[in-house]
């Protein structure tokens, strides 16, 4: 397969991105990124690209086909908001990796910072390494995949998410807590491990997903619901 190279110490941004747009089919080669932000993000078409060295904001974000394969580190909002296709970095991220994502795969084989996987919404994220604090806030749908340990308030205000850990969690957040583990979700781990490229037995993780308390009516609430209400209502006469 012919490789395209990009050199971004003599081409800017702009233009990189432009010819990675412009590309349908065939593998690309950026070089120089020296953590420059928003590197090939908004990715349409099934398409390969290599980046040689770490980027900064956004890299791969709106990623939609095709594959990003970053040979360093990425700052925030790695694969923010990703729709498909594969986005995969050899070394860590910091805060907001996979954010708001609704679909495919992201792979951090280092550690990923704080909020990862927040707002997810049907993205799957593996992460060899650690995750930060508040990680899979308000996490949706999708599946997060931890070989390391979890910081503090882990699945804060989950939806359905389902976060696998294998070592330590610092604290659950708000309505996350520890459920049981059926051999669907053996399956998963298994499936993203295997297109992760990495190696861990399924068994050694634990699941977490949402208790569903805070985003459920319950008719039992309606008096104190009305009793706040009228309240509020008396305060402002």
């Amino acid at each position: 397969m012919t490789e395209t190279i990009l050199d971004l110490s003599v081409a800017s941004l702009r233009d990189v991105n432009r010819a990675l747009h412009a590309g349908t089919s065939g593998s690309f080669r950026v070089t120089n990124p020296r953590g420059a932000h928003a590197v090939a993000a908004g990715i349409e078409s099934d398409i390969e690209v290599h980046i040689d060295g770490s980027v900064g904001y956004y890299c791969a974000g709106m990623h939609q086909r095709g594959t990003v394969r970053v040979d360093g580190n990425a700052s925030t909002g790695l694969a923010e908001n990703i729709m498909s296709g594969t986005v995969h970095i050899t070394g860590s991220a910091t805060m907001s990796a996979g954010a708001t994502g609704n679909g495919g795969l992201v792979v951090i084989e280092g550690n990923s910072g704080s909020r990862c996987g927040i707002s997810m919404k049907g993205v799957d994220i593996v992460v060899g390494g650690n995750v930060g604090h508040m990680s899979a806030f308000m996490g949706q749908a999708g599946n997060l995949v931890v070989l390391g340990d979890a910081g503090a308030d882990l699945g804060d205000s989950l939806y359905e998410a389902n976060l696998f850990v294998r070592g330590k969690v610092e604290s659950l957040g708000a309505d996350c807590i520890e459920k049981e583990m059926r051999t669907e979700h053996l399956e998963t781990i298994a499936r993203l491990l295997d297109a992760a490229g990495m190696d861990a037995d399924p068994a050694s993780f634990t699941r977490y997903g949402s208790a569903r308390k805070l985003y459920n009516f319950h008719v039992d609430d309606i008096d104190a619901e009305l009793a706040g209400s009228q309240s509020s209502r008396e305060g402002k006469v």
